[in-house]
């Protein structure tokens, strides 16, 4: 297995897109622990689709709680939860609406576009419509429908940051928290096992449809 290196610019810039407050965190916690703690001077933008004050303050905390000491912005539309393929227009315009009025992105975080949820998978396919010219990053969040599917590009976690994640999680978003999905056991367990896929003790794992290599 090849290491591969992002090659951040000085002062580079994030983007993370999620069609609900809680995705980004969810699909890629620790890859952001991991950011904030290794990138000087990282800024972000989180664009969620959907939520209601209520959620979005969640969202926010959320955003504190993942990049701590970065300067993170966030943005929704505010859009209905379940209906964003019938809200597409909308959709699409809140990610362009990014791109006009914001720093150019290093790095862009979406979700999959294989995920069986019809919100997160619009996201997916918009993102890649918007930046064609970026890396972007495809993250999985683990559901009920059971549509994991195969990655190739892995970021190791250690066992700290696993547990960072999963307790960052519970602290931003108690809404959540009675679900029977958002627990310790779902979260590590899914970290564990794409850790055992790239030989490491826990991982996040990522699609991407388009990179360039360089050297």
């Amino acid at each position: 297995m090849l290491p591969f290196s992002l090659g951040l610019a000085d002062r580079p810039h994030l983007v993370a897109l999620g069609a609900h407050p809680d995705d980004i965190e969810i699909g890629c916690g620790g890859t952001l622990l991991r950011l904030a703690e290794a990138v000087p001077g990282l800024t972000a933008e989180f664009v969620i689709a959907t939520g209601t004050p209520e959620r979005l303050d969640e969202a926010r905390r959320g955003a504190e709680l993942f990049l701590p000491g970065c300067e993170v912005t966030i943005k929704s539309a505010e859009l209905p939860d379940g209906r964003l393929p019938t809200h597409w227009e909308a959709a699409k315009e809140l990610l362009e609406a990014t791109v006009r009025g914001g720093r150019t992105a290093d790095l862009v975080l979406a979700p999959s576009r294989t995920d069986a949820h019809q919100d997160h998978r619009a996201i997916a396919e918009i993102a890649t419509t918007v930046w064609r010219d970026h890396l972007v990053l495809h993250y999985e969040i683990p559901k009920w429908d059971g549509d994991m599917s195969r990655p190739f590009l892995y970021v190791a976690l250690t066992d700290e940051q696993l547990r960072e994640k999963v307790a960052r999680l519970h602290k931003a978003f108690p809404s959540q928290v009675p679900h029977d999905w958002f627990d310790e056991e779902v979260f590590s367990g899914l970290a564990r096992l794409r850790g055992m896929e790239c030989r490491a003790r826990y991982a996040e794992a990522f699609t991407t449809a388009k990179a360039v290599l360089t050297w």
